[in-house]
């Protein structure tokens, strides 16, 4: 499988990003900002910067040598709340303050009769509620003024009235909106654990075109259920899951999402550069294959 052109061209101005980068938070924004490591660009975590205008100069500075995106978890797009306006137009004053293109959330609701749970919780996978996530996804993107990249999240139960495979699900989103999807592969893989769906079903049901930005993470395992912990380094199972991920969707720019139990800013350059170890191999065996 390969991509074809991307539906539409992302807004912003911008230049979209490519190759491996790393996500970057605040105990190494200093230490980046002094020795300037080589890594193709970084994920800022937006809601960790909406309360802190003082770190807004050093991301600016951050901004002249490295492409960024952001990546938020208070959109709530699968709640049934309100949409928050007012935190869509803050997430679009800093997008627009560091000319970012890149702007993702999850599938999933954080908040429910005003009480913000912290955590990213499932939706059930059926007509109504896609219905009801694509009217707000649509008000999301015009607030924002960029298209969004929505993430496949992390699940520990399933809904007994989803009919709809969560890959499918996806797919309708972006025909119905035009958003892009962000494939974390560490979060397919703690689902086909946890739920039974397996990962390779999951990616062939994802529409090539849309497929825009990839994560990778490291998991807890707690014996009966993985934990989506982003605590430790990518496993071999969400390595080897990647490299289908690449045959099929080539060029897609990666993550390395560490959130916490926080290693060295050498550790999660080690993970960037075994990704991009991984992505040159599978696109030369590629070559090999054609060349036949």
């Amino acid at each position: 499988m390969t991509r074809s052109t991307r539906a539409r061209p992302l807004q912003g101005r911008a230049q979209p990003v490519s190759g491996v980068g790393v996500g970057l938070r605040l105990p190494h924004l200093e230490q980046v900002l002094a020795e300037r490591p080589a890594v193709d660009w970084f994920e800022l975590l937006a809601d960790n910067h909406l309360g802190t205008p003082q770190t807004l100069p050093k991301l600016e500075r951050l901004r002249a040598d490295y492409p960024l995106t952001l990546h938020c978890v208070g959109m709530s797009l699968g709640g049934t709340d309100a949409l928050d306006a007012a935190y869509l137009a803050r997430i679009r004053e800093l997008a627009d303050r560091l000319d970012i293109a890149l702007v993702s959330d999850h599938l999933c609701f954080t908040r429910h009769r005003g009480t913000d749970f912290h955590d990213l919780l499932p939706v059930p996978y059926i007509e109504e509620v896609l219905a009801h996530i694509c009217d707000r996804l649509r008000r999301a993107q015009d607030i924002l003024g960029r298209r969004l990249l929505i993430e496949n999240a992390s699940a520990y139960l399933r809904y007994r009235d989803s009919v709809i495979p969560e890959g499918e699900f996806l797919a309708a989103l972006t025909q119905a909106t035009e958003c892009g999807l962000l494939v974390d592969v560490n979060n397919a893989y703690v689902n086909e654990v946890n739920l039974g769906t397996p990962v390779s079903a999951f990616l062939d049901a994802l529409p090539a075109e849309h497929v825009l930005q990839a994560h990778l993470a490291g998991y807890d395992d707690r014996g009966d259920y993985l934990l989506d912990a982003h605590n430790s380094p990518v496993t071999d199972p969400v390595w080897e899951h990647f490299a289908d991920f690449v045959e099929r969707f080539p060029d897609v720019p990666t993550l390395i999402e560490w959130d916490n139990d926080l290693p060295s800013l050498s550790q999660l350059l080690d993970e960037a550069a075994k990704a991009q170890r991984l992505i040159e191999r599978t696109a030369c065996a590629g070559a090999r294959v054609l060349a036949r």
